[in-house]
């Protein structure tokens, strides 16, 4: 079944902005959750279907990739598995992203962070731009510890509590004021507010939990990208925190010019140069084509400039539902060195132009009358 669009799974127009996009997503996720709706597939299947959307919409980059990609922007990865993941009710999705905006999960220390995103640049020629491609990216990460499992803890040690906070994760400040006592409280600055200290720090990642390092990614390169294409890889960016879900991994694409063709959109241009015999008599001239060469009928009496539409032989666009055309201008080739027959047939048939066209008042004779 096909995905809907995700502005109108939220309800809302194309153009609508973060906080219309926000206020859609906590309306409709309030009246379909599952806790208020028991044993209710179907509000289930919606409730999942509005976390997705929403997933998408209120990051930036992966809304701008969706509006250029669609849903083609996110079927990468994993033999073409969702970015959301598969199985269990939220499909892999952290929830806590979302619901921190509204009831300020955003205050706690220990809450679950997502892992930074990381952009990277790939250069494509021209034709695995227009056909799409099979690329290796090698990006180096963020990701948990391999000795220590992300705990930051030597093998064989532990955490303890932490001896400033005694393992509340925050200190409270007294301080006297003109106003007179005042308290504060502050996560600590000793644990970061987890109330556990490294008993013995880990000797790869120095007590961290993290470590830098260089994996190579395949990704299938849809076609039709252009260099305004973004394809967003989810969870391909930096580990999360403290159980949060890693960063999205930002594929920009630089096209390559092409010697020959040049492209808008899903339509390509290109230029052919033909002679003055061509042009006048007319002519049946091959014309290349990312397909291969295909054969064009000039017309006789064609003029320099004039411009020949091959259907079909463009791009296809990134929806893959239509697929664009190629434009073929002709340019009048004139010949710079020419022996003296060629000159004189062409002085005869210059001649015989002017003769034949006697009857009609010559360019200059128009001006003249003009001006």
């Amino acid at each position: 079944m096909a995905k809907r669009d995700y502005y109108e799974v939220l309800g809302v127009a194309k153009n609508a902005t973060d906080d219309e996009i926000k206020t859609a997503f906590r309306k409709l996720s309030i009246q379909f959750h599952p806790d208020h709706n028991p044993d209710d597939s179907a509000a289930e299947d919606r409730f999942k279907e509005l976390n997705e959307a929403y997933s998408i919409l209120k990051d930036p980059d992966s809304r701008a990739a969706y509006d250029r990609m669609g849903h083609a922007a996110f079927d990468q990865t994993r033999g073409g598995a969702s970015p959301f993941g598969g199985g269990g009710f939220s499909g892999g999705f952290d929830f806590s992203d979302i619901f921190s905006d509204f009831f300020g999960g955003g205050l706690n220390p220990n809450r679950a962070q997502k892992g930074a995103d990381l952009k990277v640049t790939i250069t494509l020629t021209f034709e695995e731009a227009a056909y799409g491609c099979e690329k290796k990216l090698k990006v180096t990460r963020r990701e948990k510890c391999s000795t220590c499992a992300g705990t930051g803890a030597a093998p064989g040690s532990g955490k303890v509590t932490c001896d400033k906070c005694n393992g509340a994760g925050q200190i409270r400040m007294t301080q006297q004021s003109m106003f007179g006592t005042v308290q504060t409280v502050q996560t600590c600055d000793k644990c970061g507010g987890t109330g556990e200290m490294v008993e013995e720090p880990c000797p790869q990642c120095q007590g961290g939990g993290f470590e830098s390092v260089q994996r190579q990614i395949d990704i299938k390169v849809p076609a039709g990208v252009g260099d305004d294409s973004i394809l967003p890889l989810r969870n391909e960016g930096n580990a999360g925190i403290r159980g949060g879900r890693n960063g999205d991994l930002y594929v920009y694409f630089y096209v390559k010019e092409h010697p020959i063709f040049r492209r808008e959109g899903s339509d390509i241009y290109m230029n052919m140069p033909i002679t003055f015999i061509q042009a006048a008599l007319g002519d049946e001239v091959k014309v290349p084509t990312l397909e291969g060469s295909v054969k064009l009928k000039i017309p006789e009496g064609t003029q320099t400039g004039t411009t020949f539409k091959l259907r079909n032989k463009g791009v296809n666009s990134l929806n893959g539902y239509s697929k664009g055309s190629q434009y073929v201008t002709v340019d009048l080739e004139v010949p710079k060195k020419l022996t003296d027959k060629q000159k004189e047939l062409l002085s005869e048939f210059g001649k015989m132009s002017v003769e034949s066209h006697s009857q009609n008042k010559s360019f200059w004779e128009k001006v003249k009358e003009l001006f």
